[in-house]
């Protein structure tokens, strides 16, 4: 019984990769059109090995992802892979186009809560991600 809310909550560790966009909203002042095409293929490419780790993504707002994985190994790999494969996508772009990510990895009690109707992850501990930082550059 959680006493702050007054009704059960289930608990469960939880490893929790934030994935943010380095210098979003320069690229956004330079040129919106590009840099929403950008991001929207690095999440792709995001997304694909947030699944093959078996994570899932929990939230999305503006230049951040937030997902959730059942294993600490599997995100820390994860994490890696989104790094190698975003660097091969930036690879051919010039150097004031390309798109870092940062990623922060959390391993921590989470509740297991449904998405809202509103997109929102339930409380996993959203931006407030301590972890080591991963970006290759």
């Amino acid at each position: 019984m959680d006493p702050l809310i007054g009704k059960s909550v289930n608990r469960k560790l939880a490893a929790i990769l934030s994935a943010d966009a380095v210098g979003y909203s320069r690229l956004m002042d330079d040129n919106e059109e590009a840099t929403v095409k950008t991001l929207n293929a690095c999440r792709e490419l995001i997304h694909k090995q947030i699944e093959q780790y078996k994570g899932r993504v929990v939230d999305t707002t503006d230049d951040n992802l937030l997902a959730e994985f059942a294993s600490a190994v599997n995100a820390v790999v994860g994490a890696v892979e989104i790094q190698r494969e975003l660097a091969g996508y930036n690879a051919g772009m010039p150097a004031v186009r390309k798109m870092l990510f940062r990623n922060g990895l959390l391993v921590g009690g989470a509740n297991d809560t449904p998405r809202s109707p509103n997109g929102k992850a339930g409380e996993t501990g959203q931006r407030s991600i301590d972890g080591f930082d991963l970006t290759f550059h």
